[in-house]
Formats: C-alpha cells, structure tokens, sequence
C-alpha cells in the first residue's frame, strides 16, 4: 500500500512545471499560418501604396496631357489668326504705295476741268503712269516688249492675224494691251496681233 502511494507521488506533477511545459509547447507549436498572414498584409500594405503612387502619377501625366492638349488648340487658334491677317493684309503696303498716284489723278482730272489745254493733263496722266510701274517694280512687278518679237504662246495671246509681207510671219505687230510677269513669272499675257502671209503666197509655198 504505502509502495503504491509513492509511486503515485512520483508519477504526479508539478502544476507549475505542468504550465511552463504547456507553454513552451505552445511558443513552439505555434501555428506557421500566423506568420505567413503577416508577410502577406505587409506585401498587400506594401502594393496599396505602389498602386496609390501609380495613381497620382497618372493623374499627374493626365493633367499635363490635358495642359499640352489645350495649349495645342490655342496655338493651332493664334496660327490661323496670324495667317488670316496675313491675307487681308499683305499687299498693305502696295496699296497705300498706289493710293499717292491715285490722288495724282484725281488732282490731274479736276484740273482739266478748269483748263482748255490738255497737253498738260496728257503729260501729267503720263508721267502718273510711270510713277506707279516704279512703284509696282519694287513689289516684283515688271513688263516686257512684245511688237517686233516672236510670237510666244507662253507670254502671248494673239487676238487677230494681219496678213502682211512687209514683216516675217508670226511676228508681233501690235500690241493692244501690254504684258507682266511677277518676280519672272507671268502674271498677265499682252494680247497682240500677229503677221501672217499672204493668202495668194500661203498657197503657192
């Protein structure tokens, strides 16, 4: 009897003991799940704040494009402005050049009016219309001399045929209104009229 008692005494155990060993058991065997959720938050956290960064880096990118967008429509705005002012003004100064011969005439009229010599009119109208071919020529303007010359399609319209053999076919024998290039290049042809041979010397050639 008393040997069974001891042995029970022996066999039982120390509360105390009892709780560190529980306790121990539990800082070991803690679960590998725990850990594994923590990592996880903290790569979740980690991506919540990349993703905020990406966000107001693209709202940042589109609030530039829009900026860049709206100052493109004003410039493409000022652009045809600018080339529509441009139009309506570019011969601004060929006009007021004009304006001053302009006035000459009307001058040389309300004096002809008054006076019965008009020599003086014609050669003041002349000298007018030398003024203001001056004034073209420095804007590109320039004529050129037709009677005597070539027939040249390029330059020349011919608005009748003269039969003649005082003068070499195709010539140029008179010039009814004159012709200008701009900078070398035609602005208007001069009409003319042009030589011909006669119609009994067409047939015997």
């Amino acid at each position: 009897m008393k040997d069974r008692k001891k042995r029970e005494n022996k066999e039982s155990i120390d509360p105390e003991k009892e709780n560190e060993s529980l306790s121990e058991l539990t800082v070991e065997s803690s679960p590998p799940g725990e850990e594994k959720g923590e990592n996880e938050n903290k790569e979740i956290e980690d991506l919540k704040k990349k993703l905020e960064g990406k966000e107001k880096e693209a709202k940042e990118n589109f609030d530039r494009f829009l900026r860049m967008a709206a100052d493109l429509e004003n410039y493409k705005k000022r652009a045809a402005k600018e080339k529509e002012d441009y139009v309506k003004f570019a011969n601004e100064d060929l006009i007021k050049a004009i304006l001053t011969f302009i006035d000459n005439l009307e001058r040389a009229v309300n004096h002809a009016e008054k006076v019965e010599d008009t020599g003086v009119m014609i050669e003041g109208v002349r000298l007018t219309i030398q003024q203001i071919l001056q004034a073209l020529n420095r804007f590109g303007l320039s004529s050129f001399e037709s009677v005597g010359k070539p027939f040249d399609p390029a330059i020349h319209e011919a608005m009748l045929a003269i039969e003649t053999d005082q003068h070499e076919p195709n010539q140029v024998l008179e010039e009814f209104q004159k012709g200008y290039l701009l900078y070398n290049r035609l602005l208007r042809p001069a009409t003319v009229s042009v030589s011909k041979p006669p119609e009994k010397e067409a047939q015997a050639s």
